[in-house]
């Protein structure tokens, strides 16, 4: 590879961290090609850019971003595949499903919202991270639960005391 096209991917690197809040580092080696393809055809389903990369150019293009990717360029180590998504759980998900059927991938590291997480064991918190739209419904549910109790118990009310009045003329 030239120089020329070195700087091009790095470029093109620089580019799609800026672009993405959401990156995941993982290790796919010595997955078969059978297992590669379905790895890859999972994340195409889930919406989820896979790409393989040298270690040195993500390296500098961590380096060229605007970003602050603390510690995570310290995993760059043997192969790492970059991961994009649109949510922050979904790369999770998707590689703890797809660790059921095999050992691999593993988890390196993630960027998710300016915060940083390394290594494998932290894959089950990544899980449990809710998505944007998860959070605003949950808000939204807890917003509209009190409301929801005053017309429940007014019209709750509204009955008993229509059946009291009712009991009382017919007397």
């Amino acid at each position: 590879m030239t120089r020329e096209e070195k700087s091009t991917v790095i470029e093109d690197l620089t580019a799609q961290l800026a672009d993405n809040t959401i990156i995941y580092l993982a290790d796919i080696s010595g997955l078969d090609a059978d297992t590669t393809s379905r790895l890859r055809r999972a994340c195409f389903k889930a919406d989820i850019k896979l790409a393989v990369v040298k270690n040195t150019l993500l390296s500098k293009a961590m380096e060229a971003s605007d970003k602050d990717f603390g510690e995570l360029p310290s995993v760059l180590k043997g192969n790492t595949s970059l991961m994009f998504a649109p949510t922050g759980n979904k790369p999770a998900k998707l590689i703890k499903e797809f660790r059921k059927k095999s050992e691999k991938p593993l988890l390196k590291g993630a960027f998710i919202e300016e915060a940083i997480y390394l290594g494998d064991e932290q894959l089950d918190n990544l899980v449990n991270i809710k998505s944007k739209e998860e959070v605003i419904g949950d808000i939204i549910g807890l917003l509209q639960s009190p409301a929801k109790n005053v017309v429940s118990a007014l019209k709750s009310g509204g009955g008993k005391l229509a059946g009291i009045l009712k009991t009382l003329s017919e007397k």
